[in-house]
């Protein structure tokens, strides 16, 4: 049961946050948990559409961006974003099983990819205190400092949801994210 309160409708929700829930409902077709249980904070789910519209258009394709998501849900521990990211790295990002359990372990099938995803990991391990060597890995692969913000800043938001989530004990509202094979 959830901790923090899920508006159970669009117009359950705070006044303030219905017209960008019905944006999210016009863009994904449903309006997720997640977004939901954010309404609660007009001025949370104003931040959180604005980093992730922006970060949308970032420079980090929509595989990489999954990828990390998954990275740093399994770092954190967050059945909702696992599951989450799970369907979406699935369906959306075309994603193959192999490829997601990869991502969930801290890692790449694709080479360039992986030293991404590998970075965004020891970012959210290491609390932003990574090394040198961690830095100049990312950037061997072919990434520029702006792109490396990018992937710092896709851990930061991927945290906080993350952190939300298990915060409220928000209800999964996509198929379950099966247990990383031992």
């Amino acid at each position: 049961m959830n901790r923090i309160a899920t508006p159970a409708s669009i117009d359950a929700a705070p006044e303030a946050a219905r017209p960008m829930l019905e944006a999210v409902n016009k863009q994904l077709g449903s309006v997720p948990n997640l977004f939901r249980t954010v309404a609660n904070s007009p001025a949370a789910l104003e931040g959180y559409l604005g980093m992730s519209g922006a970060l949308a258009k970032g420079r980090l394709p929509a595989q990489t961006r999954e990828r990390i998501a998954l990275a740093v849900a399994q770092i954190n521990g967050c059945g909702y974003c696992l599951a989450a990211h799970t369907y979406l790295g699935s369906n959306l990002a075309k994603l193959d099983t192999a490829e997601i359990a990869a991502n969930r372990a801290g890692r790449s099938n694709d080479a360039k990819a992986d030293a991404a995803v590998r970075f965004a990991a020891s970012v959210a391990t290491q609390r932003g205190h990574v090394s040198d060597a961690d830095v100049a890995a990312v950037r061997a692969a072919g990434y520029d400092d702006g792109q490396i913000v990018e992937i710092v800043q896709h851990v930061a938001l991927n945290t906080w949801t993350n952190y939300l989530n298990e915060v409220a004990k928000t209800v999964i509202d996509f198929p379950e994210a099966l247990p990383l094979a031992a």
